[in-house]
């Protein structure tokens, strides 16, 4: 430890040595101290390694008639977090030299891909991301270069949606956003699927996104195949917005599983058949449904609603009706529970962020395009992810008795 802060002072004191007197602009400007000292450093590492790989120091008598040689040193650009800084490349006679530092034909020192990557992650654009890069490091990169550097994630992307999954997931909550998407040079509109679990912990995890492809009872057979396929052995509860097709794709592949409609999105689309003027009223009518004490309670409440409301909005009621069974089986489970069931309000948060990254853009090129933001996006978003969520345990205890034998 003394040893360590001896060093430390050491250090310190040659810095204060070399800034002493110099400005902000001297320090950290357009051929400043911080370049020129990146280019003294690089130079030197890229030296030490021609030295490692001859085996010699540079003019040591022991390279004499070794076989190969320093042959000078050739001029390179390279990109590094403090913007573009030019370098000499020691070479070898053999041309058998391969640094390390600076490989051949790459032009960016390690830490700037990832500054990359975390713009783009957070929905810059590409000309965003140039203009934020031409700001601060002074350096110029063009639209291929950012392309090329965001590529490297969908092998990432590809080995994340085919991991290994846990055997049981309690919640698992299904939704979809809509992306803009240029197909055959035309703009259409495409959904991504996205299947949100709750771990036996309490903690979220995106189990997978499904691009583009038509909503069915085929698609979702396919989506839920796969889940199967990568570990998942059975779901107690599956939240969804009224998916086409899913309910009976679940009961292929998940025959025990309940099927919960998502509240949140049946009074949403309810209070669309609804005026601004009216809908505080209509959306309280409503709300005396969902947070009924029982299924006969709030029959009686749907039965109420539509006496006082069926005559001018008859669609509300009748679209309650059709989805009842699927609708009240939260009813089963206490009051705290019940709002970690019958919402999709925490994929709505992700999708919410999602959104962000997306609606800047116009239409993306392709659907590699679309998994590189939204995977980017889902990865910045759940690093907030780690704690259980609220209720957790005693959702855990109800599901071990209303399920017993499954958890």
């Amino acid at each position: 430890m003394a040893k360590k802060r001896d060093e430390d002072a050491a250090l310190d004191k040659v810095l204060d040595d070399l800034i002493r007197g110099l400005s902000p602009k001297e320090i950290l400007g357009e051929g400043g101290l911080l370049k020129q000292m990146t280019k003294r450093l690089a130079e030197r590492a890229l030296q030490a390694e021609m030295t490692e790989h001859l085996g010699y120091e540079k003019h040591a008598v022991s390279g004499h008639h070794s076989g190969n040689s320093r042959n000078g040193t050739t001029a390179k650009t390279i990109i590094t977090e403090s913007g573009q800084v030019e370098i000499e490349v020691p070479r070898d006679r053999a041309g058998e030299f391969e640094p390390q530092l600076v490989p051949k034909r790459q032009r960016r020192l390690e830490g700037f891909d990832e500054k990359v990557i975390a713009l783009y992650s957070r929905g810059l654009t590409t000309r965003e991301i140039q203009g934020h890069l031409k700001d601060l490091y002074q350096v110029e990169v063009s639209p291929s270069l950012i392309s090329t550097v965001t590529d490297g994630v969908l092998e990432e992307v590809r080995a994340w949606q085919s991991r290994p999954l846990d055997p049981v997931y309690p919640i698992v909550y299904l939704d979809a956003l809509h992306v803009k998407r240029r197909e055959s040079g035309q703009v259409q509109t495409s959904a991504v699927y996205l299947a949100l679990g709750i771990t036996t912990e309490g903690t979220k995890e995106l189990l997978g996104l499904w691009l583009g492809e038509a909503e069915g009872a085929k698609f979702w057979l396919n989506v839920l195949t796969e889940l199967k396929n990568r570990g998942v052995q059975d779901i107690l509860i599956a939240c969804v917005d009224g998916l086409k097709g899913f309910p009976e794709a679940l009961e292929a592949a998940f025959p025990k599983t309940q099927v919960q409609l998502c509240i949140v999105h049946m009074v949403r689309n309810s209070l669309r058949y609804v005026s601004w003027r009216e809908r505080k009223a209509v959306a309280q009518d409503l709300r005396e449904i969902y947070t009924a004490v029982s299924v006969e309670a709030a029959e009686a409440a749907l039965t109420a609603f539509e006496a006082k409301w069926g005559s001018r909005f008859p669609s509300i009621g009748e679209t309650w009706r059709r989805n009842w069974d699927r609708i009240i089986p939260f009813f089963s489970y206490p009051a705290p529970i019940r709002k970690v069931i019958y919402t999709t309000n925490v994929i709505e948060s992700l999708n919410s962020s999602m959104r962000k990254v997306t609606k800047k853009r116009g239409a993306f090129p392709n659907g590699d395009s679309v998994r590189k933001v939204l995977y980017l996006a889902l990865r910045h978003a759940s690093a907030r992810w780690s704690r259980p969520i609220k209720d957790w345990t005693a959702a855990l205890n109800h599901f071990s008795i209303v399920f017993a034998g499954r958890i």
